[in-house]
């Protein structure tokens, strides 16, 4: 295989037509500048530049070698020289999001706005996250993800903190809950809407009632955060979701704290390692993050 180091050494000779300045430009000696023609000769067959007088002269094969080496090495620089920084304003390109429904309602908008005040060329395609299989992440299919971390996230992934939430009950104004305490055997007595992807009969908050040595009564199973607030608006259901991650879509209802324990847990995002230097895909990222504190520093200063 052929020295590719070569072709910067011939570029430099063929633009001074001096051994001597060649050697002086790449900071090499003029024995070892020597010594790479030689190479370059005994590679390319030709001489490539010969004795005139004092100087050296590019014979017909260097005159035709020239533009095009002095291409190549320009490309091979521009293609190892380190990314510059996006023209965010002339960027047109697509991100696919794969995210939870009730994430974009509560902060879509936000990216929404960011993104088109910098590079209004940039469109999001969201998806709906309806399991936590990382496969959409590793083949490129989605370049960023949202949700809790868990077991069954590739070991490979990037992951960053969003926020941290808890769960809250929610019910619709008027109902019985809205009224006196809430305790634990108020709130596992009325009929509940139960959210599980898997369709599980039971989670943390069956759990979370068990070890009160009480159960709740579920009168249905959905799939979804905003399905479950549907009901509850309109049904004596009780849902219980994740605070921040539902706050636009709980507003008219009635919230309150669960009376029982439950895990919290943080929200992150999620990437594959191969985007990780992409300054594109790292400025999305810092967009993502930034809307995500925002309301964060909102939700503080409301307390």
């Amino acid at each position: 295989m052929p020295d590719l180091n070569l072709l910067v050494t011939l570029d430099v000779l063929l633009a001074e037509g001096s051994v001597a300045r060649a050697a002086k430009r790449l900071q090499l000696s003029p024995s070892a500048m020597s010594r790479a023609l030689a190479r370059l000769r005994e590679t390319t067959g030709d001489p490539l530049l010969v004795r005139a007088g004092r100087g050296l002269v590019a014979t017909p094969r260097a005159l035709e070698l020239r533009e095009r080496v002095s291409q190549l090495v320009e490309d091979a620089q521009g293609l190892l020289r380190p990314v510059q920084a996006p023209d965010l304003a002339q960027l047109s390109r697509t991100f696919t999001l794969r995210i939870r429904e009730g994430f974009v309602e509560n902060f879509g908008a936000a990216l929404l706005a960011r993104i088109a005040e910098q590079a209004p060329g940039v469109r999001l395609r969201f998806v709906d996250k309806t399991d936590k299989d990382s496969t959409a992440l590793r083949d490129g299919s989605v370049d960023l993800e949202t949700g809790v971390v868990g077991k069954s996230a590739g070991p490979e992934l990037r992951t960053q903190g969003l926020f941290g939430d808890r769960f809250v009950g929610v019910v619709r104004v008027g109902h019985p809950l809205c009224e006196g305490d809430i305790c634990a055997a108020r709130y596992a007595s009325g009929k509940h809407v139960s959210v599980s992807r898997r369709g599980l009969d039971s989670g943390p908050i069956d759990a979370a009632l068990a070890a009160v040595g009480l159960q709740r009564q579920i009168a249905t199973f959905v799939g979804g955060f905003s399905t479950a607030l549907a009901l509850a608006r309109s049904t004596d259901l009780i849902a219980t979701v994740p605070e921040r991650h539902t706050t636009n879509l709980r507003e008219g209802l009635f919230s309150f704290e669960c009376p029982v324990t439950l895990p919290t847990f943080t929200v992150a995002m999620l990437w594959h390692p191969r985007m990780d230097a992409d300054p594109v895909h790292r400025w999305l990222r810092g967009c993502l993050r930034e809307v995500c504190a925002d309301y964060e520093n909102h939700v503080a200063r409301a307390r």
